[in-house]
C-alpha cells in the first residue's frame, strides 16, 4: 500500500491499495500540498486532479496525463514530464 501524505508530512491524503503509482487513476484526485517528491507517477491518469501546491520535485510524470488538472503552485522541478499531456497538448520536455 502506499500512503501519499501532504507536504508536511502529518496528513495521509490518498491511501493507494497497490505497490506503484505507475499507470494508476487519480482522475480527480484531492492532492491538494501533497508530497510526490520522487514518486513514479509514469503514464498515470490525473485527469482534472487537484494538485495545487504539490511537491513533485524529481517525479517520474512521463506519459501522465494532466488534462485539467490544477496545477497552481505545483513544484516540477527536475521532475520528468516527457510526453506528459497538459492544457490539450503534449509537452516535448527532454529526459531526465
Amino acid at each position: 500500500m502506499i500512503e501519499i501524505y501532504d507536504r508536511k508530512g502529518f496528513d495521509v491524503l490518498v491511501s493507494w491499495p497497490s505497490h506503484s503509482l505507475r499507470g494508476a487513476d487519480l482522475r480527480g484526485m484531492n492532492l491538494k500540498d501533497a508530497n510526490l517528491v520522487q514518486y513514479d507517477l509514469a503514464g498515470a491518469d490525473l485527469r482534472d486532479a487537484n494538485l495545487e501546491g504539490a511537491d513533485m520535485r524529481l517525479a517520474d510524470l512521463s506519459g501522465a496525463n494532466l488534462l485539467g488538472a490544477n496545477l497552481t503552485g505545483a513544484d516540477t522541478e527536475g521532475a520528468n514530464l516527457t510526453g506528459t499531456i497538459m492544457d490539450r497538448r503534449v509537452i516535448p520536455i527532454k529526459a531526465v
